[in-house]
This record gives structure tokens, sequence and C-alpha cells, in this order.
């Protein structure tokens, strides 16, 4: 008789090391990008301390038990990567425990006995955009009673949601910069007086504009608006991926990112960065970041007082939002010598060239570190009301 499916006994469990699913892909436009930072993830992850079970998330939306090959996880020739490359079966699809007292888990494929893949410690989501990294994937493995990396369910909402982002800064003092929101059923019942509104602010703020979705990361769907003339065609880019719209002014400054980390003694912030004007785009867009790998300048060419104001800053937008493990805050210093903060990431861009990891190696945190400080930061938190 096969013991391969039988409980390990405490002993066992207390010998062996503990297991980290890490689970990416996803339904959003961000799914390839979600895949490369899986692979860096997998690449950091110390096998020595920890046994690894890569889950990707096809964009349909299943579950897939997925190659242990960072090296196949890249862009190559401006491709993106994506889970089905991945997928070790077309068919077969991965199932968490919907019991909290389990934490086994299994694998079925159609015509097959179920085949159980051993029981999962953490879970470390690198997803990005809906369906991942705005709660729902959070709600998920708090229903199964299983540890993860990152905010928890409110705060991955309020990360994901701009507008309602924006509000609770608001709430707490944080300065924000001036924006209007389309939300779907007024642009869908009577899209001349949503129109109406985004020209009023406009003659209110001055042009341009930043068009974007409203819950979309990884500047995805964005679109910079000169004038009148090209505003429906921005919206109409927007709601490719988000029903609602976020509308910005331009806010005249540079870009400074900082990213927080959370510690045994709280969160901590990074060194800044600053992302330079690129001149070969209209601003820091997604090909900019990705493809063309704009480099970013750490640490951030700041008086002392600047840095010291902006970790601050950041540290305070980490706690407003009950954010937990990590975040990186994007930040614009105005003309005048003022920050507003303009978003905060739950699940930041983790990729090798990705600002995170860079802020913080360049504070002393290496990538393999962080990714540890991670993992053993999910593990020393319980699931539900905390």
């Amino acid at each position: 008789m096969s013991t391969e499916n039988l409980p390990q006994s405490t002993e066992q469990q207390q010998l062996r090391k503990p297991r980290v699913a890490v689970v990416f892909g996803g339904r959003s436009s961000e799914h390839g990008i979600s895949v490369v930072t899986a692979g860096a993830v997998l690449r950091a992850i110390d096998r020595t301390k920890y046994d690894v079970l890569p889950i990707g998330i096809t964009q349909d939306g299943r579950w897939a038990l997925t190659a242990d090959e960072p090296e196949r996880m890249a862009i190559v020739d401006r491709r993106q990567p994506n889970v089905e490359q991945l997928a070790e079966s077309h068919e077969g699809g991965v199932i968490l425990p919907v019991d909290p007292g389990s934490r086994e888990v299994v694998y079925s494929e159609p015509g097959s006995v179920p085949k159980a893949l051993g029981e999962v410690d953490v879970v470390f989501p690198v997803l990005h955009g809906p369906y991942g990294e705005d709660g729902t994937l959070q709600g998920l493995l708090e229903l199964s009673g299983v540890p993860y990396v990152g905010a928890g369910v409110l705060a991955s909402a309020v990360g994901q949601d701009k507008e309602y982002m924006k509000r609770v800064f608001t709430s707490f003092g944080l300065p924000v910069g001036p924006y209007v929101v389309i939300r779907p059923r007024e642009w869908e019942q009577d899209e001349a007086a949503a129109r109406r509104r985004v020209v009023d602010f406009a003659e209110e703020h001055g042009w341009p504009l930043f068009v974007k979705p409203a819950r979309a990361g990884s500047s995805i769907g964005i679109t910079k608006v000169d004038d009148l003339s090209g505003l429906d065609e921005a919206i109409a880019a927007a709601r490719v991926h988000d029903p609602k719209v976020l509308v910005e002014a331009l806010l005249r400054g540079r870009e400074i990112e900082c990213g927080v980390l959370e510690f045994e003694d709280g969160p901590r912030a990074s060194v800044p960065a600053e992302i330079p004007p690129v001149q070969s785009h209209a601003y820091y867009d997604f090909e900019a970041k990705y493809i063309d790998s704009t480099p970013g300048i750490v640490p951030a060419p700041l008086t002392p007082g600047q840095t010291a104001e902006v970790r601050r800053l950041a540290v305070e937008a980490f706690e407003a939002a009950s954010c937990e493990g990590l975040v990186r805050a994007d930040f614009f210093l105005t003309e005048d010598g003022e920050f507003v903060i303009n978003e905060i990431n739950t699940m930041p861009g983790f990729t090798p060239i990705s600002m995170y990891p860079k802020m913080w190696e360049a504070t002393g945190v290496p990538y393999p570190e962080l990714v540890d400080r991670l993992i053993r930061a999910a593990l020393r938190r319980p699931t539900g009301l905390r």
C-alpha cells in the first residue's frame, strides 16, 4: 500500500521545511508581468529553507500545476510569458483546501484519481491587478486558513481601487492630487454629462490630463490627453481594462518612489528612488517600465530633509490603508517642494528590474533576503481578524 497520500505525523511535520506556494499569472491584463515576477521570486527563494510549489492561474482562471523553471518566465523578444506555456497539463487543476483545519493541496485531472500535493504552509501571491491583488485571492486564502504574503483583504481592495485609495489617504491627512471619477453607470447612461464633468475639471486644472483604469496597474490602459479631441478615445482605452475610469490632473514635478517593508518591529521605509523623464515615451508607461527597462535613480537625489519626509509619508500611507508585508508608495515632488502621494501598490513589480527590490537592495536588504523576510512575516501572521 502506498503511503504517499497518508497524513504526516506531528514529528514529520516538524522536521520538514515550510512549503511555499508561489501563485502567479491570473486573469488580469497584468498576467505576463506576474509570470515574470514569479520567475524572479522562484529564483530567489532559499531552497535549503523552503520547499516550493509553483501554481499558475491561466488567463481563463484555471489553477494549473506548473514547472519550477524560472528561466522560462521572462520577456523574450518583447513578448511576455504566460501560464499556459508553463502548465504541466492543459486540463488538470490545483484545488486549495476549503477546510481551515487542513492545508492539503490536491491536483485533479479528468479521468484520474486526485493526487495530494502535500500541505502548504504559506502562499506567496505575486498576482498583479484584479482577481489577485485586489482582495479576492486574499479572501479565498482567509477562508482556507492559509497564511499569505502581503496585504489582507481590505488593504488589497483599497490599494487596487485608486478612487478609494485617494479617499482613505485624504481622510488621514495625506496630500493627494486633483482627480475626478467616471463611474460605469454614469458613462453608460449619459456620456455627454460624464464628458462635461471631465471638461469642467480640465478647465479648472488645465490640460493635459491622465485617463486611466481605476483598478489596474503596471501603467496599462493609461493615456495622456492633451485636449478634448483625444478624451473619448482615452476613456474607451481605459474602459477596456476597467469600466470605472479615473481622470487625474497633471502634477508638474519629479516622480519619487519609496518601498515599505514589514519588519519584526513594524514597517520601515527604504531609501527612495526617482523615475527620471523618459525621452522616448510620453510618460513612464508599460513599455518604458518593462520592455525598454528605463532605469530609475537609486537613491533619489534628494536633500536629507526630503528623504526623511518621503520615507515618513510612505510609512503613513502603509498604515493608513492597513497594509501588511510590503508596499511601494509613489509620489510627486512638486515644483513648490511638496510631496503628493499618487498611489500605493500592495504587490509592486518584483521583477529583477523593478524599483521595489532595487530600493531595498540600496537600503541593505538584497533580493533573496527581501523574499525571505516577506515569507517569514507571513508565517508569523495568523489568518482571520488581526
